[in-house]
């Protein structure tokens, strides 16, 4: 089973984008659930099926397949639950480790929320300064809640 370890924490600044370029992202949910979710993501010229299963700690199982990008365009269009995220992402290698910082944009625009992948739970990790409060046990911070209550109406 594949499984993601990852913590999730707010960003305090925008110093992170002098430091990498940013790739747009559009992804969609067919299923919002607590048990698992399904999402369909477009980066660039890519197509992903994501499939997550419920979080134990700041790990949960993960499986994800490519899929031919004209099916996934026709699924967000179609079938995914609206509104479809966009975000841009940002890429930061910061002492060793990788940072995903994702800039929301459209009804989610102002949310600006940084990811680490982590190889356990109990790995100690150094913070780059823009980095803020943690926000992995906060359930609103999910892509999947930002469907339902995007962040221009909390």
């Amino acid at each position: 089973m594949a499984t993601e370890t990852e913590r999730k924490f707010l960003v305090k600044d925008l110093s992170f984008k002098k430091l990498s370029e940013g790739t747009l992202f559009k992804q969609g949910y067919l299923s919002i659930d607590s048990k698992a979710t399904v999402r369909v993501r477009i980066v660039e010229d890519k197509a992903y099926l994501t499939i997550k299963g419920s979080s134990t700690g700041f790990s949960r199982p993960e499986y994800e397949y490519e899929i031919p990008l004209k099916d996934a365009d026709e699924i967000l269009k179609n079938l995914c639950i609206k509104p479809v995220i966009e975000k841009y992402r940002y890429k930061l290698e910061y002492k060793g480790f990788v940072w995903e910082i994702d800039e929301f944009l459209k009804e989610n625009e102002g949310l600006i929320v940084a990811e680490i992948e982590l190889k356990s739970e109990d790995q100690d990790f150094p913070k780059p300064d823009f980095i803020g409060d943690e926000v992995t046990f906060d359930h609103r911070y999910r892509n999947s809640y930002l469907v339902s209550h995007p962040y221009k109406s909390w």
